[in-house]
């Protein structure tokens, strides 16, 4: 298995740097369709439900990769597997902005996700084993600065009346750019294999059939899928419901939007101290707590509150995620904890791919307005799933 004390202790810094920075690009292009799709769908000439077949498309991909992302690193190792997983999303994301059809996007959302799969599993198991639980918080804040940075990016334009063609070949410039970084940082990392140790001779099948019967992994899939169902249906939607629900400009929403990312990276930050006081299980409970404080908030009748609904909704998704993913190792062991991550973020991708689309079609009756209460259908469900993982991870008989 790879190990970051394999280097020197300067080296051991600048890699986990580049880790962070490739977690940067990871972020980037999660949540710029949303913040740019109320200004997109009139271009493409499509019904404004459409930008969750993207979302969908992009989740789908992301969910192939998670699955095989085991057997890929195995064979390719890490440094090779994240510097061409983040090639493919910048080759992705320069289509999307050089295409104004939508059947176009809907090809290039495959290799968007499929790169994004890549470099998520990789780095979120090498962290969850060989770091401690701040790393992992600020891992995932390096996430929410690329996710933050999308919509001011994406905003910017809008609000200088340019295309949003023009925000995703900027934005795919930036992931060519860090591309460059990952090939330059070849030799800080190690060039032993990662150890796939669940592989052995059983088969993928038979082998995902035995894990299920841990006691608590049916629990954690389910907490997954119900937490990125409110990460991303809240990152696809909230600028809509800004604009359709709330009177907001689409330049205006996509900025708001950013300030949800940006709850999410600060919060994320805070969370890495956090962890010195707190367990893990502690914050994700007080994760789930603020978001219900948030989606609260935003169901006050006061355009003033809105601002505050976002920030705290981002505060309260921080340390829900970082939090799961390094309680793998502790909940289900490091023997099978690569392929457990992959589960779970196959678990949390179905979430992602399924819900932000079903959103869609349910708001085109509903109205965007009904965003709130969904989310805290699901904000109840996770809260339940939580308690009953714990309880039978500490009561595995």
């Amino acid at each position: 298995m790879t190990k970051v004390r394999s280097v020197s202790p300067f080296r051991k810094r600048l890699l986990l740097l580049v880790i962070y920075l490739s977690f940067i690009s990871l972020g980037l292009p999660d949540s710029i369709l949303g913040a740019a799709w109320p200004a997109m769908f009139d271009h493409l000439g499509v019904p404004v439900d459409y930008g969750g077949i993207i979302s969908m498309i992009v989740a789908a991909g992301t969910v192939i990769s998670s699955l095989l992302s085991g057997k890929i690193i195995h064979r390719l190792g890490y440094h090779l597997m994240i510097t061409l997983s983040v090639l493919t999303t910048a080759l992705a994301l320069m289509g999307f902005s050089l295409s104004g059809h939508f059947f176009f996007l809907c090809i290039l959302a495959v290799p968007l996700g499929l790169g994004a799969g890549g470099v998520d599993v990789a780095l979120n198991n090498y962290v969850a084993i060989h770091y401690q639980a701040r790393q992992m918080n600020w891992l995932h804040s390096f996430w929410g600065v690329g996710a933050a940075i999308g919509p001011m990016i994406m905003g910017s334009y809008l609000a200088k009346g340019e295309s949003w063609s023009t925000g995703y070949s900027t934005i795919a410039w930036i992931q060519l750019g860090l591309v460059l970084i990952l090939v330059l940082s070849l030799p800080l990392w190690s060039k032993k294999q990662p150890n796939e140790q669940e592989s052995g001779d059983e088969k993928p099948t038979r082998l995902i059939s035995l894990l299920l019967k841990l006691p608590g992994l049916k629990q954690a899939l389910v907490v997954f899928f119900c937490y990125c169902t409110i990460e991303a249906t809240f990152g696809m939607w909230g600028a809509s419901f800004l604009v359709f629900t709330k009177g907001f400009e689409t330049d205006q929403a996509a900025r708001m939007t950013s300030l949800y990312f940006l709850g999410i990276t600060l919060g994320r930050f805070l969370s890495g101290f956090l962890t010195a006081h707190f367990s893990n299980r502690q914050l994700v409970f007080l994760g789930q707590g603020v978001i219900g404080l948030g989606l609260g908030v935003l169901f006050l009748p006061f355009t003033v509150t809105i601002l505050l609904g976002f920030l705290l909704v981002g505060l309260g998704c921080a340390p829900i995620f970082p939090s799961l993913l390094h309680e793998t190792p502790v909940n289900f062991g490091e023997k099978h904890s690569q392929r457990i991550m992959g589960l779970q973020m196959a678990s949390a991708y179905v979430g992602i791919t399924l819900m932000p689309f079903l959103f869609g079609k349910i708001a085109y009756f509903t109205g965007h307005g009904f965003l709130l209460g969904f989310l805290g259908i699901f904000l109840v469900l996770i809260f339940g799933m939580t308690k009953q993982m714990n309880s039978k991870v500490d009561s595995p008989t």
